[in-house]
Parts: structure tokens; C-alpha cells; sequence
């Protein structure tokens, strides 16, 4: 009887709450559109006052936000078809600034403190995947370890994104030798040109969620400038992520300002827009295994 009972209660429950919880979807699923619409709206507007040109290449396809289109109007002025990219700090493998490049063709070397959500190892020719937390004592013999399985000599293209010591790390990478055509660095947007700000080095640095971070765009113009890398462009989307370019392009980019304030974008974190469906693990997969 009592089973009965509560098989009948069960059952009760579901006719009810089901219901209220589809009516719930499709009003998160009206409300969540609505909010997207409003900050693609508001990041067009934000694009069409720019006065740096590079910022309307702006596109999210595995990105963030909108590094992908910057990057790939970056490498279609300098001529760089093809390539090897390294970044750091790669989160799960899903969103990031080289999976463009992955799904481009390029080969490349990913090194993070998180396993991948995906089979990284369908191509080692391809991919070279480092987990590891990186310090200055490990920084470069893990980047040596990804490029000699790959076989590769030389890096085309640096992402690095790893909330904390990134202005050390890149002048450490730089110091070697390490020299791109193309830097993409995140810089803490809280502090405008001209100021200069870092956090003190830190091997145990973890992130805390707060603005103790990074270090600001000048100081991190200051060690690329030192380097011969030029600033071409901030990214609209999160003003998080800054882009170099080695000096010798420095002509495909007249049109960019000059001043590090024109360039500066502050830090949005309230912009991040889903662009159409939630990207897979067999999507990755799919693409690194592609010859």
C-alpha cells in the first residue's frame, strides 16, 4: 500500500512540476537571447567608436570574445598563412585564442594547469599538449619539451594568459631568444596608459578572482617595446587582451594609432555573448585529427 503510495506521489509531482519547469526553460532560454542581443548591440557600438581600425576584424569563433577575428586580420596582413602557435593557460581546451589557428591548419603547443576535455593525444604531430603550472624555473624547458615533439624549431605566433605573473614570464621567454611574429598577452585593464603596475613575482601565485593580477598595458608595452614588438590592437570584448606584432611588419599596421591611450580598451567583464552553439569535445577532436 505504501509503495503504492509513493509511486502515486511521484507520479502526482511530475504531472505538476513538469510543466512550471518547461515554462521556466523557455523564459531563461527568452531572457538569456534578450541579454546576448543587448551586449552584441552594445559591443557594435563600442567597435564603431573605436579609433583603432583592427578592433572591427573582432569575431568570437573559439575565443573568449573577440580575439579570434583580430588575430586572423593580424596574420592576414603580415602574410602568415600557416604556422606554430604556443599558448599558455588553454583552460579545458575548448575556448581559447589558438584553437582558431588548430582548426586553421597550424600545429602548436598548449601547456595548462588542467586537463584537456578532449582526446589530445588522436594527433601528437599536431598538438603537444604540457600540463603543468609554470613557474620561471620550468617556463622554458616545457615550452622546448612541446616544440621538440612537434619538431618544430620556431614559434609563429604566443598566447599567454596565466592571471597572474605573465609580464615575467614574457620577459623571460623574450630574454631566450623566443621572438614571434605575433604576442597576444592579457594586461590588467583596471590601469590606463600611462600607467605603469605589476604584481610582484610570485612562483605559488594563484589567482583569487580580484584585480591583484597581471600588469597594466604600458608596463606591458615597456618589455615588448624592448624586444622591437609594436601594440596594434586591444580587444573590444573583455579589454583584457593586448596584441603585438614584431617591428619588421610594423607597415602592414599604419592605420593603427600611435598612442598607447587610442589603443587601450579597460576591462569589460560584463560582455561575454554566446555565439551560437556550445562548443564539443568531439568538434576539437575532429579538427585536430584533420591532416
Amino acid at each position: 500500500m505504501q509503495t503504492k503510495l509513493r509511486s502515486a506521489l511521484r507520479a502526482g509531482r511530475h504531472l505538476l512540476l513538469n510543466p512550471i519547469s518547461s515554462e521556466f526553460d523557455k523564459v531563461r532560454r527568452i531572457v538569456e537571447s534578450g541579454h546576448d542581443f543587448a551586449l552584441g548591440a552594445e559591443i557594435d557600438r563600442l567597435i564603431a567608436s573605436s579609433k583603432n581600425p583592427l578592433n572591427r576584424f573582432g569575431a568570437k569563433y573559439f575565443s573568449q570574445s573577440d580575439e579570434d577575428g583580430i588575430t586572423l586580420e593580424i596574420l592576414r596582413r603580415i602574410e602568415l598563412g600557416n604556422g606554430v602557435f604556443v599558448e599558455l593557460g588553454v583552460g579545458n581546451g575548448l575556448e581559447n585564442n589558438t584553437l582558431i589557428l588548430l582548426a586553421s591548419g597550424w600545429k602548436g603547443v598548449w601547456i595548462g594547469g588542467e586537463e584537456l576535455a578532449f582526446n589530445h593525444g588522436a594527433n601528437p604531430s599536431r598538438l603537444a599538449f604540457r600540463r603543468a603550472f609554470i613557474t620561471k624555473d620550468n617556463l622554458i624547458s616545457t615550452i622546448d619539451d612541446g616544440m621538440k615533439s612537434l619538431n618544430c624549431a620556431s614559434i609563429d605566433l604566443l598566447s599567454l594568459d596565466l592571471d597572474g605573473n605573465d609580464i615575467y614570464f614574457i620577459d623571460n621567454i623574450l630574454s631566450h631568444g623566443i621572438l614571434p611574429a605575433v604576442v597576444i598577452v592579457e594586461y590588467n585593464g583596471k590601469f590606463p596608459p600611462p600607467i605603469r603596475w605589476s604584481i610582484s613575482y610570485d612562483s605559488k601565485h594563484v589567482w583569487d578572482g580580484s584585480d591583484y593580477h597581471g600588469a597594466s598595458l604600458q608596463s606591458m608595452n615597456d618589455i615588448l617595446s624592448k624586444y622591437a614588438y609594436k601594440l596594434v590592437c586591444c580587444n573590444i570584448g573583455t579589454g583584457a587582451n593586448a596584441f603585438f606584432v614584431a617591428e619588421r611588419f610594423r607597415s602592414a599596421f599604419d592605420d593603427v594609432p600611435i598612442e598607447l591611450a587610442d589603443i587601450f580598451v579597460p576591462l569589460r567583464v560584463n560582455l561575454f555573448v554566446q555565439r551560437g552553439h556550445h562548443p564539443s569535445p568531439s568538434t576539437v577532436e575532429s579538427m585536430l585529427k584533420a591532416s
